[in-house]
């Protein structure tokens, strides 16, 4: 039976998603919780978001971010922040803590940093320190703020980021002089240009004498048009600033991002504005992920209270069931919730393990590139070669990295475990095959199926749910993941990424352990569902070797770049497992490390017994969605090698289900006797 005594609190979160040992990030995340649940709930209350237009009150959004250190969280601290090292977990955390409230909000915080991500990632060492430092809250200068202008205007918005209609020339080249730069650059969606005090902007040359495409650092004092534009009328997320700039201004050429070279006469921008914005993309997309799935475990207490209180006030007597509990009598409303809360969790789960994952490349990668330069290996396609040499250690690593410490012990192979442990080009390989697809699949997966559920949430709540005094914000919480489906990147720009990492042998090889992993934990405790994740995760490989191996009637083969038909469902089902793989592996973190905190101690069986029921909700659904995708694909395009072994494993997989809806029966009584508090802690 699941025993849940109370919602899961701080401290099981943080054995959950591994900072227990991270007072920095505490800190922060009670930072983010007094802004969100505080200054933003009572914006969101009193109906702030009704307007297109950014006005007085939403400024003030930009001084409580500044007031409690979350302005500064970016920066390094001999930049003026107060946290060294990679930021992607830490801005998962703050973003996590904002959309529990208003995403907009969250969106708000996150655009200075966007703006920063260029000049942070490409930028000369001279355009970090400059802007990097006065973009932190300090005494003796104004806090300058950014906006990342990416985004044309129609026709082209939102459609392929390699088209740019603005344009940068030489405006002036002085004999023995820097050039000067005349930049044109029209926008369209433009976060936090009401405030921005700088642009980092992509543009391409309309000037021989400039090669290809860059971006460019421009300022609202640069001689020329700084015109802010018109805002967009926008439906949801109206807690941040989006504006349609036209900009056109007279810079120097030290503000592209990264800096140039002059050959032959042609300005040679160091960094084209696709690599530029596939550095930064690749990170800033998982707090966009977060932010969903926080609105999700956020609508968990409103309904179980709108439940609950259904039928008080009316003929119904306290004491009875009926005033009791409610809706909540009907197994209907607090199963379909537990799949909600499941989902929740799942997408964090992802979120999380991405940004950690991310977090330990990050110095990685800069070891690499350093080690590479001194070599002499310069260029993508050299440093890749000399990469897929180490294919055979990577893949070595992997398997000692999934043997028990014992068994490495008495093999006389933890020597070799702890030298590959330590080898910077391998420790690259595992952590980019793998964040190549969690980052993309968190970006797909929490904003699209997070979308579906929070509907599911709304309409737990009846009529409710629709008006403004909906305890949770939740239509408003519903309304804005469409948005964030779109933010850096809709769903296809996903699945093309994904279409490109997922059949990365290194990947592959590491899903083939995580089966392994799986079926372990089914066999120590079977109740936390990892048996259907196991057979899932064994159906999709089998399903992509045959699609891959397949060709049509034409005799072309299936599984193409350009055969969306084909590859978006794998992506969208790979998405749909590690988004479960995430889930189960936090669980497991919390069974080993919950007995250590007196805390979460005391209850642990009880939330330990419902969060294996809710893993296993997850898990059986990944299994029956993957199930369904692998079938369609392999009959559907008439892929007839191996029917046989398919038609087994998808047996496996549907077999794999059994005593999963008795799971979800559990987690449904559970939530029906969880204790709550008696008010929301932020204001209706």
């Amino acid at each position: 039976m699941s025993k849940l005594a109370t919602l899961p609190g701080d401290d099981v979160r943080q054995i959950m998603w591994r900072y227990t040992d991270r007072y920095d990030l505490q800190m922060v995340v009670q930072s983010a919780r007094g802004v969100a649940r505080g200054h933003v709930a009572r914006m969101v209350a009193d109906g702030v978001r009704n307007t297109h237009e950014w006005d007085e009150r939403k400024q003030s959004l930009l001084d409580a971010f500044d007031s409690s250190g979350l302005t500064a969280l970016y920066m390094d601290t001999t930049q003026g922040g107060y946290i060294d090292g990679p930021k992607n977990f830490a801005l998962s955390l703050t973003t996590f803590e904002l959309s529990w409230v208003d995403a907009g909000a969250a969106t708000c915080g996150l655009a200075n940093n966007l703006a920063l991500a260029p000049i942070h990632e490409k930028g000369t060492k001279e355009q970090r320190d400059h802007y990097m430092s006065i973009s932190c809250p300090g005494e003796g200068h104004e806090t300058w703020r950014g906006a990342f202008a990416l985004t044309e205007p129609l026709p082209y918005v939102g459609v392929d980021t390699g088209i740019l209609g603005s344009k940068v020339r030489v405006a002036e080249w002085k004999e023995g002089e820097e050039p000067m730069l005349q930049v044109d650059k029209r926008g369209r969606f433009i976060t936090g240009m009401d405030f921005a005090n700088f642009v980092t902007a992509a543009v391409t040359s309309d000037d021989p004498r400039i090669k290809g495409s860059c971006m460019v650092i421009l300022e609202e004092g640069d001689p020329g048009v700084f015109d802010r534009g018109a805002p967009t009328l926008k439906l949801v997320h109206q807690l941040s600033s989006t504006r349609d700039p036209i900009l056109s201004l007279k810079v120097p050429a030290s503000r592209i991002i990264g800096g140039y070279s002059i050959v032959d006469g042609v300005i040679v921008p160091k960094y084209s504005h696709a690599e530029i914005i596939g550095s930064v993309f690749h990170r800033t997309r998982i707090p966009v992920g977060v932010m969903t799935s926080a609105k999700l475990l956020s609508a968990v207490e409103p309904v179980i209270r709108y439940h609950r209180g259904r039928f008080r006030g009316g003929e119904a007597q306290p004491g009875t069931p009926r005033f009791d509990q409610g809706l909540q009598m009907k197994e209907d409303a607090v199963q379909r919730l537990a799949e909600v809360w499941a989902t929740g969790e799942a997408g964090c789960s992802l979120g999380f393990d991405a940004s950690r994952k991310a977090d330990l490349l990050d110095p990685l990668e800069r070891e690499k590139e350093a080690t590479f330069h001194e070599q002499g290996i310069t260029g993508p396609r050299a440093q890749m070669s000399a990469l897929k040499k180490r294919e055979a250690d990577v893949l070595e690593y992997l398997k000692l990295a999934f043997t028990p410490e014992d068994k490495r012990e008495a093999s006389g192979l933890q020597g070799r475990f702890e030298t590959l442990t330590n080898d910077v080009f391998v420790q690259c390989v595992v952590l980019d095959a793998e964040t190549n697809v969690l980052i993309p699949a968190c970006k797909l997966w929490c904003p699209g199926v997070g979308a579906n559920m929070m509907r599911e949430a709304v309409s737990m709540v009846g009529g409710y749910g629709v008006t403004e005094d909906c305890p949770g914000f939740l239509f408003q919480k519903w309304t804005d993941c469409q948005l964030e489906a779109t933010y850096e990147g809709p769903e296809v720009v996903q699945r093309r990424h994904l279409v490109a990492t997922m059949g990365n042998p290194v990947f592959l090889a590491l899903m083939g352990h995580w089966v392994e992993q799986l079926e372990a934990w089914a066999a120590e405790w079977p109740q936390l569902g990892a048996k259907p994740l196991a057979a899932a995760m064994r159906l999709w490989l089998h399903t992509l070797n045959t699609l891959q191996n397949a060709k049509d009637e034409n005799g072309k083969k299936l599984f193409n770049s350009n055969r969306h038909g084909v590859t978006f469902p794998m992506a969208d089902a790979i998405s749909w497992i590690v988004a479960a793989r995430s889930f189960l592996d936090d669980v497991m973190e919390l069974k080993n490390k919950g007995p250590e905190n007196p805390v979460v101690a005391e209850g642990l069986e009880g939330l330990l017994s419902f969060y294996a029921d809710l893993c296993t909700i997850q898990s059986a659904r990944t299994a029956g969605e993957v199930a369904r995708v692998c079938a369609e694909l392999v009959y559907g395009y008439g892929a007839n090698a191996g029917l046989e072994e398919f038609a087994a494993l998808r047996a496996q997989a549907e077999a794999s289900l059994a005593g999963s809806r008795l799971a979800r029966d559990r987690a449904g009584e559970a939530l029906a006797g969880v204790m709550i508090p008696e008010a929301l802690d932020y204001p209706m």
